[in-house]
């Protein structure tokens, strides 16, 4: 199989059931956002040397390449039966694991800001690319209907990737750095 197919050439790319689309188009632009996070995780998971931290790199990586094919696959798809689309389960899922991770972290009184150890801070440059997706998201949700779980499943995964980080700090050894007002 050849890695380049030429369909593109023109600007447009298909969704999963065939659909030529622009390349601009917000639907593209949303999922293509979620790859780029998708992309970012594995810089993260390829630099963390903690095994419990990676194993929930990986699967969110396996996760996000669910999201993107949900997006890739509108809702009146006839090829809609045949991807896992993110649901209210997930999101759930998420919410246990901030739990638990935040138990093991002390309380949080003040801003943090991006950074401490690398893997912190690339967990941090995750958490935005995450709340870019997710705008896109609210602005592809005006004009077409993507279900409401996947927003709620990118809210909860930018909570996630920021304790994660804040996580990554501790098992690094590093302090975190709190912001200060400088008025």
């Amino acid at each position: 199989m050849r890695i380049y197919t030429k369909q593109g050439d023109k600007g447009t790319t298909s969704l999963f059931d065939g659909r030529r689309v622009d390349k601009c188009d917000l639907r593209l632009e949303t999922y293509g956002t979620i790859d780029e996070l998708n992309s970012q995780l594995g810089v993260a998971a390829a630099q963390c040397p903690f095994g419990e931290l990676t194993k929930i790199l990986q699967a969110l990586q396996h996760e996000l390449f669910d999201a993107g094919s949900d997006l890739a696959t509108p809702l009146d798809s006839a090829n809609s039966g045949k991807i896992r689309r993110i649901d209210a389960a997930d999101s759930r899922r998420l919410e246990a694991l901030i739990d638990t991770v935040t138990e093991k972290l002390p309380p949080l009184k003040n801003f943090v800001l991006p950074g401490g150890t690398v893997l912190a801070g690339q967990l941090h440059v995750c958490r935005t690319v995450c709340r870019r997706a997710e705008r896109h998201l609210v602005a592809l949700q005006h004009h077409e209907n993507t279900g409401p779980d996947i927003l709620i499943y990118l809210n909860r995964l930018s909570d996630l990737l920021f304790t994660l980080a804040r996580w990554a700090n501790i098992l690094g050894e590093v302090r975190e750095v709190f912001w200060t007002n400088n008025k």
